[in-house]
């Protein structure tokens, strides 16, 4: 059973900005990364040199449950109709270069834990509960997610200003982990114990919007 004091889990259209609240938060999910290799010259060795092509982006999946049986609603109108939605090429989102339109993007926020930009690019929704009529009252959605921008790409939160020694500064925003700025500045989650004793932070867990952190040089 889930903890009812967790925050609700929501899908954002950032295109729109309008925001799907989960009726229940998943149970799990699965996080996914992938790197591409290629072999290289390898005449004369008993295997060929392994050579780096690209990085793949990362992908989340996780199953999504909505029920309306005690309030004997469609479940597709009430909720799950919104996130299938997302799936649909939207007309006035056009690429500026080829005119053709797209699917919004998205982003999954989990309360104060962590974001994933990202586009929605399958969704299985099974029914399997119905009232007499035979409206689907029950429903489960297998959403997968894929990473729409490389975190390498995105610039410090705050790019105008730098510290007093040519240190990045970063702007704490909803979601944001020490770990998740780490990851965006160093490309190392790990490194966020160097952001926490730059800044003195008192605590390590919840980060008070606005707040802004020197990101020390690498």
């Amino acid at each position: 059973m889930q903890n009812s004091n967790l925050a609700k889990a929501l899908i954002i259209n950032l295109d729109s900005g309008e925001r799907i609240e989960c009726l229940f938060n998943p149970n799990a999910y699965t996080y996914t990364k992938q790197n591409e290799w290629v072999q290289g010259a390898g005449a004369g060795h008993n295997m060929p040199q392994l050579e780096f092509s690209r990085g793949m982006p990362a992908t989340l999946q996780m199953q999504l449950f909505f029920d309306t049986y005690v309030l004997g609603t469609d479940v597709r109108s009430a909720h799950t109709e919104a996130i299938w939605n997302l799936m649909l090429v939207d007309p006035s989102l056009k690429d500026a270069k080829t005119q053709k339109s797209r699917p919004p993007r998205v982003r999954f926020q989990w309360g104060q834990s962590w974001t994933f930009d990202a586009v929605i690019t399958a969704i299985t929704q099974r029914f399997t509960l119905f009232l007499g009529n035979g409206t689907p009252v029950r429903a489960t959605l297998d959403v997968s997610f894929q990473q729409s921008k490389d975190p390498a790409d995105l610039p410090a939160q705050n790019p105008t200003s730098g510290g007093e020694g040519g240190e990045r500064l970063w702007t704490v925003s909803a979601g944001d982990t020490l770990a998740w700025i780490a990851f965006k500045e160093y490309g190392d989650s790990t490194q966020w114990r160097r952001i926490a004793e730059a800044n003195r932070l008192p605590s390590v867990r919840r980060l008070p919007l606005g707040k802004v952190l020197v990101i020390p040089n690498d």
